[in-house]
């Protein structure tokens, strides 16, 4: 980390001293910032893509004949990689798609009473949208983390939305990256008005049922508006700006902390990071390589301001480690530590776990197989890593014979008089003299 930095001790804070040490970067101006947004996803449902072409010129700086990317584009993105960039892409479609086909799961059937069967089947979501950021960087690996999982689902409509760039053309990566993994319609448009355009539709971009995918203070904002709104659409998780944890002991190689920790910093000025550590001196070394190795980023100042708000934290012992973190409940948690393994079990909250020296968190963002949209902000105490079952519903199903209607139809009577529902009660009784005149007859 950087010289900058104070290195706290845990034991020595009180109570406030390590809220403040766990605590995130605060969204500037929340407020003004959700009704500004709210501005913007009016204007979008109100006057469709009028809107998208004049903010696309107020935001991006790009005036744009068409929303959407046409065919001859989509061939020129693919003419414009190496053969290396598109090898890169083929193996970690590969890799990723073999990880969320394990999850399909198969139909379930039981017999809860005789005569009685339940059944949970899985449905594909009809109609989902793509957001995939291009802000400080262009994200090639987000249009992975989403095309497939949405693929393998079987989802009928998949559509993406992804910043145009200053020449008006969609990132090519992008582009090369959604014709691979089965999306044909993208539409360049970034921001709360792509978010917006994919929940109440235009006459270009569809109207869809769910939206996937990371982004800016603006993008999160209006991914949280229209899913309060019943003609909106749904969100995929509630997210904040990236973040990692890493837990190190005295066996912990500095260099390897160090890249960790800047590979998260260079996403973003408030990105953080932190690291908790049983040594002082494991503490000092990753603090001075932070410093060699910023100096030679590229995005050097991007990381030197998301550095300057992270934390460096001593704790007693492995244990106390692990009670931190899960207090914190990091997006990506790092164990730099003898034995990981062992100490998985004590991890509670963490969007996705990377064990070892040998496992950087950049495999988890590309090319491992496990999906790198994950919650962030505290949410991993609730929430999961995106996966395939977020792009179905689960239904259930049930039917009764007669037999198990008048086995288990007297116990939900019951229940139904206990709550005071006599038509509920009924719907019951009806059937079950229904029965009963069947039999004498």
């Amino acid at each position: 980390m950087s010289s900058a930095l104070n290195i706290s001790v845990w034991s020595a804070l009180d109570d406030q001293g390590r809220a403040l040490a766990l605590r995130r970067p605060a969204q500037r101006d929340a407020t003004a910032l959700n009704q500004r947004t709210a501005l913007i996803v009016d204007d979008v449902r109100t006057r469709g893509d009028a809107a998208l072409r004049e903010m696309t010129a107020r935001f991006d700086g790009v005036e744009l004949a068409s929303l959407a990317v046409s065919a001859e584009e989509f061939e020129s993105a693919e003419r414009s990689l190496t053969v290396a960039q598109i090898a890169a892409i083929r193996r970690a479609i590969g890799t990723i798609t073999a990880f969320h086909e394990a999850q399909v799961l198969p139909p379930l059937r039981v017999e809860t009473s005789p005569g009685v069967i339940c059944e949970r089947r899985m449905v594909p979501l009809q109609a989902v949208g793509l957001y995939v950021p291009a802000g400080t960087a262009p994200l090639p690996s987000t249009a992975l983390m989403l095309a497939i999982p949405a693929r393998i689902a079987g989802c009928p409509l998949r559509i993406m939305c992804t910043p145009p760039r200053p020449d008006g053309s969609a990132d090519p990566a992008v582009l090369t990256v959604a014709r691979e993994c089965g999306v044909e319609r993208v539409f360049k448009v970034g921001g709360a008005q792509a978010i917006a355009a994919m929940a109440y539709g235009t006459a270009s971009i569809p109207k869809v049922d769910k939206i996937f995918g990371p982004g800016n203070a603006w993008v999160t904002a209006a991914k949280q508006l229209v899913a309060a709104d019943a003609l909106g659409a749904a969100l995929d998780m509630p997210a904040g700006p990236s973040e990692v944890l890493v837990i190190a002991d005295d066996t912990a190689h500095p260099e390897f902390v160090a890249a960790d920790l800047l590979a998260q910093a260079e996403h973003s000025v408030d990105a953080q990071v932190i690291l908790l550590t049983t040594s002082r001196s494991i503490a000092e070394a990753c603090c001075a390589a932070v410093d060699i190795q910023l100096a030679a980023l590229p995005r050097r100042d991007i990381a030197a301001q998301s550095i300057a708000g992270s934390r460096v934290i001593l704790v007693d012992d492995l244990a106390q480690a692990m009670l931190v973190s899960n207090q914190y409940a990091p997006e990506h948690l790092i164990l730099q530590i003898r034995n990981p393994r062992e100490w998985l079990s004590s991890v509670r909250n963490a969007g996705s776990v990377f064990l070892g020296p040998w496992t950087p968190e950049t495999l988890g963002d590309y090319c491992s197989g496990t999906n790198h949209v994950l919650p962030t902000y505290g949410h991993a105490k609730a929430y999961s890593g995106l996966s395939l079952l977020d792009f179905v519903k689960r239904m259930t199903v049930q039917e009764l014979t007669p037999a198990g209607l008048r086995e288990l139809g007297p116990t939900a009577r019951t229940l139904a008089q206990m709550e005071s529902l006599d038509a509920h009660a009924n719907a019951v009784t009806v059937r079950l003299t229904a029965l009963q005149q069947e039999a004498s007859v």
